[in-house]
């Protein structure tokens, strides 16, 4: 199993001008290693709609990639939504579920079927043409060059260690510069980024 801090510092290291979609439990490491104006998170959104909401980005930004660091509670909750990236044809979208097991922020419930759901297999199923898989740090770094360079839909599934993130607060309490502000801020200000504005 991979450490949040292995399978972000090589992403942040190796990203550019990549809009990134965090979600729940990872929503404050991101937070803690990067500070781009291209950062939203997604966590207190509705649940499980991150991968939804990093698809819509893509589809109305076709030249700028989009990186969705989804849960697997989150995609447990909208299965469908794999089909519906592959249908739309989202080349410049790259989504990685990161599999811990666990509704990390909401007091560690087990996900539905931790363990035993494939969702590497799900994605290919789903018709993603680009499907990698992760469950420890070996290769891992090696391959983000091409996961972040490759036409996709790309599908990237991680093992990931438990954490222990709580609730997010949306306040001066938080270390990372897009939870200090209301969600309403954060996507006015992460629009006019993207905006170029």
């Amino acid at each position: 199993m991979l450490t949040k801090d292995q399978l972000l510092r090589p992403l942040a290291a190796q990203r550019r001008d990549e809009v990134v979609v965090t979600c729940m439990g990872v929503t404050r490491p991101w937070g803690r290693i990067s500070n781009h104006d291209l950062d939203f998170a997604s966590a207190d959104s509705a649940m499980g709609h991150t991968a939804d909401l990093a698809l819509g980005i893509a589809l109305a930004q076709p030249s700028r990639k989009v990186i969705c660091l989804n849960g697997d509670g989150s995609m447990l909750m909208n299965l469908g939504t794999l089909v519906t990236i592959v249908g739309s044809d989202a080349r410049n979208l790259v989504l990685f579920v990161l599999e811990n097991g666990t509704y990390e922020i909401t007091g560690n419930q087990s996900v539905p079927g931790a363990g035993k759901v494939d969702f590497p297999g799900l994605a290919r199923a789903s018709g993603f043409p680009r499907v990698y898989s992760f469950n420890r740090d070996v290769g891992y770094e090696a391959a983000l060059p091409e996961i972040l360079s490759i036409d996709g839909p790309v599908f990237v599934g991680v093992g990931m260690e438990k954490g222990s993130e709580g609730p997010i607060s949306r306040s001066e309490r938080e270390e990372a510069r897009y939870l200090k502000t209301s969600l309403a801020h954060c996507a006015k200000e992460f629009q006019r980024a993207i905006a170029g504005t």
